[in-house]
């Protein structure tokens, strides 16, 4: 059975300043997710599944979806601040979505099949999409609790123009993940790549060290698990006090990590990132793309 992948396409990026899942970076208008879904479909992906807003539902349909007929079997689930489970409520005043696992859980009644995650405003390159789709597609029939993540070198990953937020990576022996801890301001600091710690402090890691693009790969039965841990999330009166609380897919993996219930094999790539984390970042996205299809890895035209 061939993987799906899943977009997480609900974020207003906030940092960006606009709707740049929809922002046209390539020669004809293509978005990043363009790009990433050509490399999944030459990586092997049957389909694709994205997870909106319903608010801009027919602004994606439009500008999206319409591309990809003919090509790829799509489909739309959405992220609401009510989409709870049974017996919760959103607190009142909330208006932050509730993080990247409650958006992956949108798709457990569409994905039956082993299926990677990705953002859709992160350039992750083909041969991360190579990489990650093989270990899905080699996976035996009916596998479960046997994970793995993309890793990218952290110095590979960074924008000029401000902080970046990363998932710091540990790993044992084996290369499976031991932990996975959420950095949401990480830049160069008079020379090395430094994460801002709990309490304010720059704390400088090296260059090579693996970090979380969120690119996952998992197997069906994970939104069983997160399922289960979300009621759990939502029952901690901190977390629905707290506006801000955000259930993270590096939550989860670490749960499942922690208790020993699943292994997360840290896959390697060739490849380096690029994306749009802030306004002053597009140009350079731009000029990117254009040297890529300049130099045949990509056609002027993808769809």
């Amino acid at each position: 059975m061939k993987p799906t992948l899943l977009l997480l396409a609900a974020g207003m990026g906030s940092r960006y300043g606009g709707l740049k899942q929809l922002d046209g970076l390539g020669p004809n208008g293509e978005t990043i997710m363009d790009y990433s879904i050509y490399d999944a479909i030459k990586a092997g992906f049957g389909k694709i599944v994205f997870v909106i807003r319903k608010d801009f539902e027919q602004d994606f349909r439009e500008k999206v979806l319409s591309k990809y007929e003919g090509h790829v079997p799509v489909k739309l689930c959405f992220q609401g601040l009510d989409a709870l489970p049974e017996g919760f409520s959103c607190p009142e005043g909330r208006v932050k979505p509730w993080g990247t696992n409650h958006a992956v859980l949108m798709a457990k009644d569409v994905i039956k099949e082993p299926f990677c995650v990705i953002n859709c405003d992160d350039f992750y390159n083909r041969d991360a999409f190579m990489v990650i789709g093989k270990f899905l597609a080699d996976l035996p029939e009916g596998s479960k609790d046997a994970y793995a993540m993309v890793g990218f070198r952290v110095g590979n990953t960074l924008s000029e123009n401000g902080t970046v937020a990363r998932g710091i990576c540990s790993t044992d022996e084996g290369g499976n993940l031991t932990t996975v801890v959420e950095r949401t301001e990480i830049m160069r600091v008079g020379g090395p790549v430094c994460y801002k710690d709990e309490e304010g402090a720059w704390v400088p890691v090296d260059d090579n060290t693996p970090v979380s693009m969120n690119m996952w790969g998992f197997t069906p039965d994970y939104f069983e698990h997160s399922e289960a841990y979300f009621r759990e999330f939502l029952s901690d009166p901190k977390n629905m006090a707290n506006p801000k609380a955000e259930f993270f897919i590096p939550l989860m993996v670490n749960k499942l990590i922690g208790e020993r219930t699943a292994t997360v094999k840290v896959l390697d790539t060739t490849s380096k990132w690029f994306g749009v984390t802030y306004a002053a970042d597009r140009q350079g996205v731009v000029d990117r793309i254009k040297d890529l299809v300049d130099e045949g890895v990509y056609p002027a035209r993808l769809f």
